[in-house]
C-alpha cells in the first residue's frame, strides 16, 4: 500500500522520484507509514497529502483537531482496534458508522470493523498524526468519565479457568440465531474479546484434579479467549455442532443449526496450530499426535447452573487437523416421548414394545437423526427403582441418574460384545447397546433378548424393513431374527417451520398433481385447501425454520412378518406387508406433518423417498 500512495503523490507532482526513494529507504529502517515520513522529512505538508488522498479515493478529508466526537461513538470500536488500523470512529447515523482513516483503501480494516460492529462503514481520510493524537485524547477522556468498578480478577492460566470476560448471560441462552454470512471476514484475535463481550459470570473447564499447568495456556491467552468465545457463542446460538476447518488459504468456523451448516467466521491461518492445540488440551488429547484421528470430550460449567459437554473429534486432513465438536446440552434433552414427533398409533406400538419383558427393539437412521434421544426417552420411561438398566455406549452422550452407563474403550478390549457379556452377569432387566456393528455384538444381543432381557440398540439402515436384511447379512440366522426382534423404528430429523410460516392455497398456488406426486392420495389432495411454506422473520434469522421435528417409521414384527422372514422374503415384500399391517412410512409421516403445518412439503421431499 505504501508504494501505491507514493505513486499517487508522485503522479500529482507533489514529490519527486528521489524524494519518494529516500522516504521508502527510511520506511524500511523505521517501519513508519510513508505519508508520515514524507511530512517528517519536510517534503510535504499534511494538508497536501490529505487533499490528494481525498481526491484519489473519493472520500472527504477531515480535520480531527476541530471535530467533536461523542463518547458513545467511541464505544463502537475498542482502542486496540483503533490503534491497530490507525482509525477512529467520529459519528454514527442509524446503521452507518463514519470512520476517520489514515488509509481509506484498507479494505481489511473496513471489513473487520464492519463485522465487529454490524454497522456499514463510511470512511473519511485524516492524517496519521491527527488520528493517533485523537485516539490518545478521546479514549482517555472516555475512561475518565466511566464510573469506577471493582478490578477484574486476574485471569487464571491453570487447567480450571475463570473466564469473567466471556460472559454470555444465561437469559441469552434461550434465544439466538446464527449469522448466515457465506463469506465471513477474518477475525482479529486481539479484538475477539470485544466481539463476545457481554457475559457469563463464570466459565470453568472441568478437568482431572491431577492435571498439571500447561505452559501453552499462559503463553497464548488470546487463543484461550478465542476458543472459549467460539464454544460459548455456539451455546448461545443453540447449535448442534461446531466445525473448525483448515484449507490451503482459509481457516473457517461453521455452526450447524437445525441440521444446516452456516459459516460464521474466518480465522487467520497462522492460528491453526494454536487453536488445534488448545482444543486438544481442553479435551485431554495428545497435542503431539498430528497424524492419527483422536476423540475426546470437553466439559464446561457456564455460570452456576448450566453444564455443557462437547464431544470432540480431531481428524488429520490435507492442510491440517479438522475439529468437529458435538454439543451435548442435557437441559435440551427431550425425554418426553409424546413430544418427539410420533404419530399416535406409532407411539402406542413403540410403548407396547419397550414394556415387553424380553425381546429386541431397534432404532435405525443416519448419524444425527435423533436415535440417541429416542432411546434415552425410552429408558427414562422405564427407569424405576425396581428395574436394573445397563447401557454400553460409545460415547456416553448424557449421564442419566439411575442408569448404569458404560463407556466403550476399544483400545483395551472393552467393546460392545465384551460389555454385553459382562452385562449378562450383572442381573440386568433392560440392556442398551449403543450400536450393533458386527456379527458378534448382534449374536450376543439377540441371545440376551431370547433369555429374558429387553435389549435396545441402533443400526445404520435407510428404513425399518431393510434392517432385517442387514442383520441377516451380518450372519444372524433368520429364525433368530424372527423370534427376537419385537419392533424396528426408522427415523429422520427435518426442520420445523417457524411461527412466521405462510399458507399456500391449493390448487391455486400448489396444484393437485404436485401433491399426488409427493405421495398424497387423490382423495387427500382434493380435500386439502392449503399447505404451509416458510416465510422468514427476525426470530428465525429469515430462514423460515426454527427447531426440528422427527419422522418415525415404526414396524411391528407381526406374525405375518415373522413368517415372511423365515421364508427369506425380500425387503420390498416385507415393506409391502408392513404397510398392509398399518406401518406408516417415513414419507407418510412427513406428509402428515406437512399437512398439519409442522414442516414444509419441500423439507419432506428432501429428507424422504417414495418407496
Amino acid at each position: 500500500m505504501a508504494k501505491k500512495i507514493g505513486e499517487i503523490l508522485q503522479k500529482a507532482n507533489l514529490i519527486t522520484n528521489d524524494q519518494l526513494q529516500q522516504a521508502l529507504q527510511e520506511q524500511k529502517r523505521t517501519g513508519e507509514r510513508l505519508g508520515s515520513l514524507l511530512v517528517k522529512m519536510g517534503f510535504l505538508a499534511e494538508d497536501e497529502i490529505l487533499s490528494c488522498l481525498s481526491k484519489q479515493f473519493g472520500v472527504p478529508a477531515i480535520d480531527l483537531e476541530t471535530f467533536q466526537i461523542e463518547s458513545s461513538v467511541l464505544e463502537t470500536i475498542p482502542i486496540q482496534t483503533a490503534k491497530k488500523y490507525t482509525v477512529i470512529p467520529i459519528s454514527r447515523v442509524g446503521g452507518t458508522l463514519t470512520l476517520a482513516m489514515a488509509d481509506p483503501s484498507d479494505i481489511f480494516a473496513i471489513e473487520d470493523i464492519k463485522f465487529m460492529t454490524n454497522f456499514n462503514i463510511e470512511p473519511v481520510v485524516a492524517s496519521e498524526r491527527a488520528i493517533l493524537v485523537a485516539i490518545a485524547e478521546q479514549y482517555s477522556k472516555k475512561s475518565k468519565k466511566r464510573p469506577t468498578s471493582a478490578p477484574k480478577a486476574e485471569e487464571k492460566t491453570v487447567a480450571s479457568i475463570d473466564y469473567k470476560d466471556f460472559s454470555i448471560k444465561e437469559d441469552d441462552l434461550e434465544d439466538a440465531s446464527v449469522d448466515d454470512r457465506i463469506e465471513a471476514p477474518t477475525v482479529d484475535i486481539n479484538d475477539f474479546e470485544e466481539m463476545v463481550k457481554g457475559a457469563v459470570d463464570q466459565i470453568e473447564v472441568v478437568e482431572d484434579e491431577d492435571d498439571e499447568v500447561n505452559p501453552f495456556e499462559a503463553e497464548n491467552a488470546p487463543v484461550i479467549k478465542l476458543v472459549n468465545g467460539i464454544l460459548l457463542n455456539a451455546v448461545k446460538k443453540k447449535v448442534s455442532d461446531i466445525h473448525i476447518e483448515p484449507y490451503e488459504k482459509a481457516y473457517r468456523v461453521r455452526y450447524r443449526l437445525d441440521g444446516a451448516l452456516h459459516q460464521v467466521m474466518g480465522l487467520p491461518l497462522s492460528l491453526r496450530n494454536a487453536i488445534t492445540s488448545r482444543v486438544k488440551i481442553m479435551s485431554q488429547l495428545d497435542i503431539a499426535e498430528k497424524r492419527l484421528p483422536q476423540d475426546g470430550r470437553i466439559k464446561l460449567k457456564i455460570g452456576k447452573r448450566k453444564d455443557m459437554d462437547y464431544r470432540v473429534s480431531v481428524l488429520p486432513t490435507l492442510f491440517g487437523e479438522k475439529i468437529v465438536m458435538r454439543l451435548l446440552d442435557k437441559s435440551n434433552l427431550q425425554l418426553d416421548m409424546t413430544k418427539l414427533g410420533f404419530e399416535e398409533e406409532s407411539l402406542e406400538r413403540f410403548r407396547e414394545a419397550i414394556q415387553s419383558p424380553f425381546g429386541m427393539v431397534l432404532v435405525t437412521g443416519p448419524t444425527g437423526s435423533g436415535k440417541t434421544t429416542t432411546l434415552y426417552s425410552a429408558l427414562s420411561s422405564l427407569n424405576t427403582p425396581d428395574i436394573n438398566i445397563m447401557t454400553a455406549e460409545d460415547p456416553v452422550e448424557f449421564n442419566l441418574m439411575g442408569i448404569n452407563q458404560v463407556q466403550m474403550h476399544d483400545d483395551i478390549g472393552l467393546n460392545f460384545a465384551a460389555a454385553l457379556r459382562s452385562f449378562l452377569r450383572q442381573d440386568p432387566d433392560v440392556i442398551l447397546v449403543g450400536e450393533i456393528r458386527d456379527f458378534e455384538t448382534a449374536e450376543i444381543g439377540i441371545k440376551a433378548a431370547l433369555t429374558g432381557h429387553l435389549v435396545l440398540s441402533t443400526l445404520h439402515t435407510n428404513d425399518a424393513p431393510s434392517t432385517i436384511s442387514r442383520l441377516i447379512n451380518m450372519g444372524v440366522e433368520p429364525f433368530l431374527v424372527s423370534s427376537s426382534v419385537l419392533l424396528i423404528v426408522a427415523q429422520r430429523l427435518l426442520r420445523r417451520l417457524c411461527e412466521c410460516k405462510q399458507p399456500k392455497k391449493v390448487p391455486d398456488e400448489i396444484p393437485y398433481d404436485v401433491l399426488v406426486r409427493a405421495g398424497y392420495s387423490e382423495e387427500e389432495a382434493h380435500k386439502m385447501t392449503q399447505i404451509w411454506a416458510p416465510k422468514g422473520c427476525p426470530k428465525c434469522s429469515n430462514r423460515g425454520y426454527k427447531g426440528r421435528v422427527a419422522l418415525y417409521e415404526v414396524m411391528k414384527m407381526t406374525a405375518n412378518l415373522r413368517e415372511m422372514v423365515l421364508q427369506g422374503a425380500s425387503t420390498d415384500e416385507l415393506r409391502a406387508k408392513a404397510e398392509e399391517d398399518g406401518m406408516l412410512t417415513l414419507r407418510r409421516s412427513g406428509l402428515t406433518k406437512a399437512r398439519d403445518g409442522m414442516t414444509s412439503l419441500e423439507e419432506v421431499l428432501k429428507v424422504t423417498m417414495i418407496r
